[in-house]
């Protein structure tokens, strides 16, 4: 039956749209040279491969190294990926993860290529087709499923009053942890009275995950099984070890080979690795071994018979590949039934085929990096919803600009904050002095967040350093891209070398993906310097903050989007220097009442003051 509902219909043209985005900008190609996949982040290249193994189902995985630094920022946990090599046949997979300079990833391929060791190597993004194919199935047969659609519609009701609200009579909790604050005490309170969906608004450094385990095992007391999913493996990994502590019965899936060792054991291949169906699986990976050394006796040059029989025995290892499959599938359904938390990202969960359990209730964190597709993908799991996030911070990541246009940038938790009445906000926050708060805390949060006692300042914890009139302008970088601030870093080095700064204790976080691969040049190896959109969720006890943009028009690109300034000056613990051109950023009225608020509550500094 073909879709009717307009809101389905723009999400499926928004996917579509993303896709022919994917597929054009990350083909290498006349037009789109390894240089310029480079330059945008697309491409890593050369690669360092460090091991070889098979992994989990038999694939073949690889862990690499860079040499270089490199602008990672899209090269997130399970992205697809081409591994490449000049006059060679790319070979697809997966990025299994990618932490600073060292990585590893799957290829869905029988065995490693030939070439994979050689000098040249690299990997590229390529489009999505798995999730692409995923979240299209799951919207279109939508309509088709009574209670999913008519949640779908509420959300998307355009009536002016909220449509749900979902609490059943109060209940009295006997709470685990005994620090929850009164915020995060109702939040858990709520989440046990849902009987649809309930939102739990955390800004930054208020004890979200806390929050969100403490109601997972109040859950669990109540007898009910419990699904947890969020966009990054990282998210989904703080819950998990969360739960573990205390010491609940949990399975992680997905993702099996780059978690630490806490987890692995409540993975499946962690739970199955000495039981009688392991040995046979093991087994069966020596057959597959056997075959793909027969099949490595033909080179690259063979003819047609040699062609034919490489085939057979390729064959032969991907018959023995889908037994392993069944054969795990088959151990893992005991698994997923024993369990009482199952964890994983939207697409691990999707791929562990667990829609004939039972679950009550699915707690989506980091909800507000979550595109609306991925979560219909998992909805349909369970029968009452808990989205966790802050929709003041940054929005999911979308290539297509027509598609970011028609609304696929808005996350499920910003479609669901305007219908939902099932809001609560946690109120304290317990990451940063009160002066760095204080600026986010009135403009996002309405004046509501609190700092927690312990955190009163006690000295200067906020600096606006100025460069208006100095000549830092801003300029491209050799790659003809990203923006880069020479004057702004050195104003940094004089900062680290002068405020005794010690650089682990310190990151450098800047916009432009340009001005972070300058710094990587100049500045202390032992320092975390990252992006701002790679460094959402983490924090440090200082903070350097480069804006870059220094023109006379007062352009200020895409510092317009006020929720990443959001996400740059709450990362701070203790200090927080800013250095940017007041004449530049000060025409906008949020970047003028934030200089107005660094000047009342913090340190305005001229670079004049600084002997460059």
């Amino acid at each position: 039956m073909p879709v009717t509902n307009p809101h389905i219909k723009k999400l499926l043209q928004c996917i579509d749209l993303e896709e022919k985005e994917q597929v054009k900008r990350f083909s290498l190609d006349q037009q789109h040279t390894l240089k310029s996949l480079k330059a945008e982040g697309l491409a890593l290249h050369p690669i360092i491969v460090s091991r070889k193994n098979f992994g989990y189902a038999d694939y073949p995985e690889i862990s690499f190294r860079l040499n270089f630094p490199a602008e990672t920022n899209l090269f997130r946990d399970g992205v697809a990926i081409e591994c490449f090599y000049s006059g060679e046949d790319p070979v697809k997979g997966i990025l299994i993860n990618l932490e600073g300079k060292s990585g590893e990833f799957r290829l869905f391929a029988p065995d490693f290529p030939d070439w994979i060791e050689d000098n040249g190597v690299g990997i590229k993004l390529a489009p999505d087709q798995r999730t692409t194919t995923i979240m299209k199935t799951v919207l279109n047969g939508l309509e088709s499923n009574k209670p999913l659609y008519t949640l779908f519609q509420q959300l998307h009701s355009d009536l002016p009053t909220p449509a749900i609200s979902s609490l059943t009579t109060p209940v009295v909790l006997t709470f685990r942890n005994k620090h929850l604050n009164e915020s995060q005490q109702k939040a858990v309170e709520a989440i046990i009275r849902n009987t649809s969906i309930t939102i739990v608004h955390g800004p930054p450094g208020t004890g979200k995950t806390t929050t969100l385990i403490e109601a997972i095992i109040q859950l669990i007391k109540n007898g009910e099984k419990v699904l947890v999913s969020a966009p990054s493996n990282t998210a989904v990994d703080n819950i998990a070890k969360g739960l573990i502590k205390q010491g609940v019965q949990v399975l992680r899936v997905g993702n099996a080979s780059k978690v630490d060792e806490t987890i692995f054991m409540h993975t499946p291949e962690g739970r199955l690795s000495n039981s009688r169906q392991q040995k046979e699986i093991k087994e069966l990976k020596i057959r597959a071994e056997q075959f793909r050394k027969m099949a490595l006796k033909y080179k690259r040059s063979f003819g047609k018979a040699e062609r034919e029989q490489r085939n057979l025995l390729f064959k032969e290892v991907k018959n023995i590949r889908t037994e392993i499959k069944k054969l795990q599938a088959y151990n893992e359904e005991k698994l997923y039934t024993e369990a009482q938390v199952i964890l994983g990202t939207p697409i691990g969960l999707s791929d562990a085929k667990i829609n004939k359990l039972t679950f009550h209730t699915l707690v989506i964190d980091e909800a507000g990096q979550c595109i609306e597709p991925l979560a219909w993908c998992i909805f349909p799991l369970a029968q009452k919803y808990v989205l966790a996030g802050d929709h003041f911070q940054l929005p999911p990541t979308v290539l297509s600009n027509e598609a970011a246009r028609l609304g696929l940038n808005k996350s499920i938790l910003e479609v669901a904050i305007e219908t939902v009445s099932n809001i609560f906000l946690l109120n304290t926050q317990y990451r940063m002095r009160e002066a760095i708060a204080g600026f986010s805390g009135n403009y996002f949060y309405n004046g509501l967040l609190q700092t927690a006692a312990h955190l009163n300042n006690n000295g200067t914890h906020i600096t606006f350093i100025d460069t208006a009139g100095s000549g830092y302008n801003e300029v491209r970088g050799n790659d003809g891209m990203s923006l880069q601030n020479k004057g702004e870093l050195l104003i940094v080095q004089k900062l680290v070398e002068t405020g005794s700064l010690d650089p682990l204790k310190t990151a450098f976080i800047s916009p432009y993906s340009g001005q972070v691969m300058a710094a990587r040049e100049v500045l202390p190896a032992a320092m975390r310097i990252s992006t701002i959109d790679s460094f959402q969720g983490q924090e440090k006890e200082i903070i350097i903050l480069s804006l870059v943009r220094s023109n006379d028009d007062g352009d200020i690109g895409f510092l317009k989007d006020y929720r990443r300034m959001n996400v740059a000056i709450t990362r701070a613990k203790e200090q927080l220097f800013v250095i940017g051109d007041s004449a530049t950023i000060g025409a906008d009225n949020f970047y003028n009442s934030f200089l107005t608020y660094i000047e009342k509550h913090g340190t305005y500094q001229t670079v004049w003051e600084f002997e460059l």
